[in-house]
């Protein structure tokens, strides 16, 4: 049996950008007759950035197993200016199991903030808002907007559906007007300081674990 060594403060080079080694070595005795095994990770230790329960497993057996795990709700944030807050809605998505993740607007965005969990979490690309409205309503999905805007339900009080899509917009201009105007609800944050918004990657961290809080099986969780 593998020694296992904790993630909490540092991890492998490949995903924390050069700090010392953790996670696990080479396998110790004989090796698991287990196709969800990588071979490679079992020979050389598997310093990545995952929970236990998916140590040496090949990326692809970890996608399936998560599959059978992910919650009902998508996440979804406007890109129209290569915001930088998407890698961190990723890897937020990422730890609470979103569905997916779409992103509208520009394709391409900062990949550095999902500190690879993007490997692990289905991404879609919508060139336009109107593409995830179809993407919604071909399943049913309702958009829930997340801005402060006159009207919005504060979100402490409101009842998130169990499946939905969570939209986030921009840090600055916020949701676009097309985005506001197909959202069948929109929440907002109270917010108690001198500022009216808060760091778009924030926001979805906070509506997520709302989301978590009022439908997820928390026994579930790792």
């Amino acid at each position: 049996m593998a020694c296992v060594t904790s993630d909490a403060n540092v991890a492998g080079p490949s995903e924390w950008g050069g700090r010392p080694e953790v996670g696990v070595g080479p396998w110790e005795g004989p090796w698991p007759n287990d196709e969800r095994y990588d071979p490679e990770l079992l020979a050389e230790g598997d310093r990545r950035n995952v929970v236990d329960a998916y140590r040496y497993w090949r990326r692809e057996a970890i996608v399936a197993d998560m599959d059978t795990r992910r919650h009902p709700f998508h996440v979804a944030i406007e890109n129209w200016q290569h915001d930088h807050n998407i890698g961190t809605v990723v890897r937020t998505a990422n730890a609470f199991a979103a569905a997916a993740v779409h992103i509208v607007g520009k394709r391409r965005w900062n990949r550095r903030g999902a500190m690879v969990t993007d490997r692990y979490q289905h991404l879609h690309h919508h060139p336009t808002v109107d593409g995830l409205v179809e993407f919604a309503r071909a399943r049913a999905l309702p958009l829930v907007a997340v801005d402060n805007t006159t009207g919005a339900e504060p979100l402490e009080t409101a009842e998130l559906p169990r499946e939905c899509v969570l939209l986030f917009g921009q840090e600055g201009p916020g949701l676009s007007v097309e985005a506001q105007e197909a959202a069948e609800l929109v929440v907002s944050i109270a917010q108690f300081g001198t500022t009216r918004s808060i760091n778009a990657g924030v926001a979805a961290g906070i509506v997520m674990h709302t989301w978590v809080r009022q439908h997820a099986d928390v026994a579930n969780a790792w």
